[in-house]
């Protein structure tokens, strides 16, 4: 237990850092850095893609490393936690130049995002409450950048509109210094975190070989694994079905804070909306747990589906409790997309296992590749919303955008996460493994551990 609970602690800083980011990098990019919308577009989707495709690669040479003393993944770890570090730091730095601040974000978002792979994934209950963390920190440290007293007040603005923030003209006498300051203050205390996490996880957890491989199993070839791992139908239907999931998820986290400064008249509480959300998503953990365990997990994916009528509700009727009560309701939902699919990987990778019982290595194949496809699913998703607040007309740094925008904006929160949400859960339907294989699964790989002990032989397995 104290185990796990080091390996959860030390992977959380990822959960953290990335939370932060999807919900603040964007609207930093935009209203801090004064990039423009097409620009922040390239900064989001190639540093994602950086990730995804470093991750594969990364889980080919970690695969090819050999065992030390402390391991076979540690030793990159602590090689790559410093310039981690650095890198996030870095990214929500200002700098004095103004030219080339597109290459400065590109380099260090693309750094991060490579970077990042190397730390492992923190487990399903930790992943939600870092992504809490994350987003609370960053909320709380940041608010008093973008809300209203930055702002003065237009008279020629229609104030009876609900969806209207009376604060419309940029107020010289705030400087950009402040703004700046409160979001390197963030990255500061976020990097803390890392450290924080990093000696845990180096200090509470030792790495094992394969527990299910016989002593004379080979690893699986990189390649040859990959092919099998892309024919592997259980595999590409789950994969397919969360990567839309996922990329609705993303759609949702980057451009709310957005959508509260700019389109819903919710500048000043768009900090507690986030808490709100996140708040349910953790508090909904334990529930989605036994959910899982008693109506199977199949079942479960239905959960992600609320909160399309209330995203829909948000854009549309502009009222204050009605967003908290959708934020909580939400929150359910966005639990439910982190945690199923952690939770069915193993289901598949176990699948595979039986079928290819002398083969071992092939975790990191499924687990880099499947981060591969949401990485690159949720780049081209962030990518492809911020290109369209450019054909908008979104102006960095003002505080009224035009009605195009706003449209916009409503359509990246409402309608796009559901079509694509709906699409994801569809596909989901054809999913083919089941409680009851799960656990037949289970069973049969739980009788090829009693049999190691006493064997080392390949035909023990067919006997």
């Amino acid at each position: 237990m104290c185990s796990k609970l080091c390996y959860a602690i030390g992977g959380a800083p990822n959960q953290v850092a990335g939370s932060a980011a999807s919900f603040f990098l964007q609207i930093y990019l935009l209203d801090i850095a004064h990039i423009t919308p097409f620009h922040a577009s390239l900064v989001l989707f190639i540093g994602k893609a950086s990730g995804a495709v470093t991750d594969p690669v990364a889980g080919f040479f970690i695969s090819k490393s050999r065992w030390t003393k402390i391991g076979r993944l540690m030793p990159w770890v602590l090689a790559c936690t410093p310039f981690t570090i650095v890198s996030y730091f870095f990214m929500w730095y200002l700098p004095p130049f103004v030219s080339g601040r597109v290459a400065w974000y590109l380099t260090f978002h693309c750094l991060f995002q490579a970077l990042t792979t190397i730390i492992p994934f923190s487990g399903m209950t930790m992943e939600v409450l870092g992504t809490l963390i994350g987003a609370a920190l960053q909320g709380q440290i940041v608010a008093s950048a973008h809300v209203s007293p930055h702002c003065t007040v237009n008279p020629s603005v229609n104030t009876t509109d609900p969806w209207q923030d009376s604060a419309s003209i940029p107020d010289p006498s705030d400087p950009l210094s402040h703004q700046a300051k409160v979001y390197m203050i963030a990255a500061g205390v976020i990097a803390g975190v890392y450290l924080l996490g990093i000696v845990v996880l180096f200090l509470g957890v030792k790495e094992r070989d394969d527990p299910y491989a016989l002593n004379s199993d080979r690893a699986i070839p990189f390649c040859k694994g990959l092919a099998l791992t892309m024919k592997h139908g259980p595999y590409v239907k789950l994969t397919a079905s969360f990567l839309l999931i996922s990329t609705a998820v993303q759609l949702e986290q980057g451009n709310f804070v957005l959508f509260c400064t700019h389109a819903a008249g919710l500048r000043n509480h768009f900090q507690y909306l986030v808490v709100t959300i996140l708040v349910s998503a953790v508090l909904s953990v334990p529930f989605w747990q036994k959910f899982l365990q008693r109506f199977g997990k199949k079942c479960a994916a239905c959960g992600i589906s609320w909160m399309i009528p209330f995203a829909v509700m948000l854009v549309t009727i502009p009222n204050l409790i009605l967003a908290y009560f959708v934020a909580f309701i939400s929150g359910l939902s966005i639990a439910a997309s982190l945690l199923l699919p952690w939770s069915m990987l193993p289901d598949v990778v176990d699948n595979f296992r039986l079928q290819n019982p002398h083969g071992k290595g092939h975790e990191t194949i499924f687990y880099s590749s499947y981060v591969f496809f949401t990485k690159m699913s949720a780049g081209i998703g962030l990518g492809i919303s911020a290109a369209g607040l450019e054909f908008a007309g979104y102006k960095p740094g003002i505080c009224r955008q035009s009605d195009n925008v706003i449209l916009t904006l409503k359509l990246l929160i409402g309608a796009v996460p559901a079509i694509l949400i709906l699409l994801g859960l569809f596909i989901l339907l054809f999913y083919p493994i089941t409680e009851e294989s799960r656990k037949e699964t289970k069973l049969a790989l739980e009788e090829l551990r009693k049999i190691l002990p006493s064997s080392n032989l390949s035909t023990s397995v067919n006997s």
